[in-house]
């Protein structure tokens, strides 16, 4: 995607700073053991003294503490040892090893008749009472939040660090701190601050974030500000899953939590007034989505006061060495519990738990206050368009407003990260490993005002054309955010043709987004293939394919658009197409007419078309032209809509062309997640076999979920139908039973596509049909079951076609493969 969020993405990874590292944190880490028998004690109390903040020691007898309390003795006690009191020092790093000494005291016999888990019969009374104290059951609530997001480069090794692409800039090198989470070096690279005023509606379900103000290290985007915010991040523990990264986590407190987690009672004292009691929690699974960690929880009322959640460390997830989420709660005068402060690390590597190679944390600290409940909203605020919304000003604020609306102080680190992504964008040699690095991701090379590519479009083969050649290009940001042209010119050495396309888009406002384009093309088309499918002069699809590339059609097309967005989620198109297709290589449109049949040598059409789209909650990743979908848990429903107009142009036919679909993913627990896809479509009035449902082939050996991954292209033709394809994705719930496939965190999946399709006389009669291809004389099955997530990128599916299975040249069952990067 040619975005200003992935230049910047970019930037977060290659912005190696100059700063001067005085950290005003205290960070200690280490272990506890028993000093008689040396073994590592899980569950002892670890805080700061005189202060409420501390922690406690993993089963591994591990601990850590970041904390700006100043407090200079750190406090270590257990029953049955000396507690010690261990002298620190403030704002620094330190590893601190804890020996406790068993007392010698002999206690009197005690005989305790109870036989459950305490910790258990806690948990229960917690889940009894989440409605109570969970803030998203209020009617309406608002509150203030601020939040910082900060990237660091992590595990800079000292080959790493003396890599020649590094020569130039060697400096930044020079002050690297110390995580907490993992005792990895690193160098911080990105930090954005927010102030926001958050709205929750119980009823109907919303909520709304308006950033008053943004402040991001070299950045002054909109669009990447809605992401920086607190409602794109937000973590409810009283949710049964956390889903993060699109994996369902089990929350510690789920209803269901019983059957993910160990639970052991560890500790009871005075929290700021309150009895709690501290719990401590485990998987009874390794490979699970879950968390180890403990929490307090008041008595009596059984709300959380505060929490931890570290990431199992075999989860089957990708990409993610650690997780660490810590969660703060308070009571407001009118008695509800709401989050106060929060914290989230998260230790990005390509490799897990790899020594050599460089990584990314990515750190969010937010805190909330000015709590208002039960109290209406303005009612405009929940008729915004947007989700969130950003004040025009929001860049604008001075150093003043800062220092008053900030919930704490930035500490010398993140100060000084602000001066750093526009030291090194003074530098060419950086300046150089960003276009580098735009080119490779992007598949455009920027040049000014202009972008070439795509280069992997640049030669290509198919047995209509030859040999082909395409340049292409569009022009850049730094033309215009408004304004995009783009073309290309290719030319086939077999069939000497000149080929081209031309087009605008123009956007009238980005969010909502409106706009208009048009467009003009003279090339190449593969008529019934899927929206997903590679375009036809991609090399990867000219090389991998299962059948040679000789359907191609040529076609003339003038199109016209209008896309406005009337809220989120909600959109429409209005548009025009005008085209000419001509009959693939060594075939002819021969059409049937009171009895006599004549040759055509190109069908023309003139439609008007409008497509409907609802979305429910969608969000974006946004550039200024381009924008990806972040989804949406509710389902998408499109509904397309076209009217051939006769004699217009020269225009040949009139019709009536209706298609509804509808699109969902949705996460079942832990047994992974589905989505499916369904479609139905009819179209109305006499048509030759072009213009009716030629249904979606794939002839390559890549799998595609939106086509009919055994059909040829060219097979089946229908003028009304009804499909449905259910693809499941296990995530590991079978294979992180078996050893071998648990370590290489190998992933099951299977899908179905079903098709049911017909075409009534007059159209079967109006065309005579190219060879091999039929009608739909009863229903089309397929159905596959893959591995994914081989070395992280490849999944392969085997694939059997059920049904159809003695048409001429047809494939009965097939292995192929795609490349995806998930979690």
């Amino acid at each position: 995607m040619r975005s200003i969020v992935l230049h910047n993405i970019i930037c977060i990874v290659m912005s190696l700073l100059t700063l001067q590292s005085f950290a005003q944190v205290t960070k200690i880490t280490g272990t506890v053991y028993d000093a008689k028998s040396q073994e590592k004690m899980p569950f002892v109390n670890i805080s700061m003294q005189y202060t409420t903040t501390g922690t406690v020691s993993d089963l591994e007898g591990h601990y850590a503490l970041e904390t700006r309390v100043k407090a200079d003795s750190l406090i270590v006690s257990f029953i049955g040892y000396h507690p010690q009191t261990i002298k620190i020092e403030r704002n620094q790093f330190q590893k601190i090893d804890v020996f406790l000494e068993p007392t010698e005291l002999q206690l009197s016999e005690v005989i305790i008749n109870y036989t459950g888990n305490p910790a258990d019969e806690i948990l229960k009374k917690i889940i009894k009472n989440k409605d109570q104290n969970n803030i998203s059951a209020q009617n309406y609530a608002q509150y203030e939040t601020y939040t910082k997001i900060e990237f660091d480069l992590n595990n800079l090794s000292e080959e790493f660090k003396n890599r020649r692409a590094f020569q130039k800039i060697n400096f930044i090198f020079d002050n690297i701190d110390t995580s907490t989470i993992n005792n990895k070096t690193y160098l911080p690279v990105f930090l954005s601050e927010s102030i926001s005023n958050v709205y929750l509606r119980n009823n109907p379900k919303s909520k709304r974030e308006h950033i008053n103000a943004m402040k991001m290290s070299g950045v002054e985007s909109k669009s990447i500000g809605q992401f920086m915010g607190d409602l794109y991040q937000n973590i409810n523990v009283y949710d049964n899953f956390i889903t993060l990264f699109e994996k369902n986590f089990v929350s510690p407190i789920s209803g269901s939590a019983s059957f993910f987690y160990r639970y052991y009672l560890v500790d009871s004292a005075y929290r700021n007034n309150l009895w709690c009691y501290n719990i401590a929690y485990n998987p009874k699974r390794s490979g699970d989505l879950c968390f180890t960690g403990n929490f307090w929880v008041v008595d009596s009322l059984w709300a959380i006061e505060e929490i931890r959640m570290d990431m199992a460390k075999e989860a089957n997830i990708n990409y993610i060495n650690a997780m660490f989420i810590e969660q703060q709660f308070e009571q407001t005068k009118q008695g509800f519990w709401v989050i106060s402060k929060e914290k989230t690390i998260i230790d990005f590597n390509v490799l897990e738990n790899s020594k050599r190679t460089a990584g990314l944390f990515g750190k969010k600290t937010s805190s909330y206050k000015n709590h208002i409940f039960d109290i209406e909203p303005p009612s405009y605020i929940f008729k915004s368009p947007s989700q969130s919304s950003i004040s025009e000003d929001a860049h604008n604020r001075t150093p003043e407003y800062w220092d008053i609306v900030r919930h704490e102080e930035l500490d010398q680190n993140e100060l000084t990260i602000y001066h750093m992504v526009d030291t090194l964008k003074s530098l060419p040699v950086f300046n150089t490993y960003i276009d580098i690095i735009q080119t490779l991701v992007m598949g455009y090379k920027v040049w000014n005002k202009v972008e070439v590519g795509p280069y992997m479009s640049f030669v290509s083969f198919n047995q209509v054309e030859g040999s082909r050649l395409r340049l292409g290009g569009r022009t850049s940001n730094a033309f215009s955010t408004k304004l995009m042209l783009n073309g290309h010119l290719a030319y086939g050495f077999r069939d000497q043709t000149l080929k081209y396309e031309a087009g605008f888009l123009y956007l009238f406002s980005k969010n909502p987004r409106t706009g208009i384009s048009a467009s003009i093309k003279h090339d190449m088309e593969q008529i019934g293939q899927s929206q997903n499918a590679f375009r036809e002069d991609f090399l990867l699809a000219a090389l991998f394919r299962r059948s040679p590339a000789n359907k191609l059609s040529m076609v003339d097309e003038y199109k016209a658009k209008y896309e406005h967005e009337w809220f989120q989620g909600f959109s429409t198109n209005i548009g025009f197409t005008h085209r000419d297709v001509f009959p693939v290589e060594k075939t002819k449109f021969i059409v049937n007419h009171n009895e006599e049949s004549y040759e055509k040598r190109y069908i023309t059409t003139s439609e008007v078309n409008l497509d409907i789209r609802f979305a429910y909650k969608e969000t974006f990743l946004m550039g200024e032209f381009e924008r990806v979908s972040a989804g949406t848990k509710y389902p998408i429903l499109e509904l397309k809509y076209a009217y051939g107009i006769p004699d217009i142009l020269g225009s040949d036919y009139t019709y009536h062309r209706a298609m509804f679909n509808i699109k969902q993913w949705f996460n079942i627990g832990a047994f992974g997640w589905s989505k499916y896809h369904f479609e139905a479509g009819k179209i109305f009035g006499k048509l030759p076999y072009p213009l009716l449902k030629l249904h979606e082939g794939n002839e390559t050996w890549f799998f595609d979920e939106y086509s009919f991954n055994i059909m040829n292209y060219y097979e089946f033709v229908s003028d009304q139908y009804v499909s449905l394809t259910w693809t499941h994705h296990f995530d590991g719930f079978f294979l992180n039973r078996i050893p071998l496939f648990k370590r290489l965190k190998w992933r099951e999946v299977a899908y179905f596509k079903g098709l049911i399709g017909n075409i009534e006389d007059r159209n079967l009669q109006h065309s005579d049909f190219p060879p091999n291809l039929n009608k739909l004389s009863k229903p089309y099955f397929e159905c596959g079951a893959g591995i994914e997530n081989i070395f992280k990128i490849i999944r392969v599916d085997a694939v059997w076609r059920l049904s159809h299975t003695d048409n001429e040249k047809a494939s009965k069952f097939g292995i192929l493969g795609s490349l995806q990067f998930l979690f």
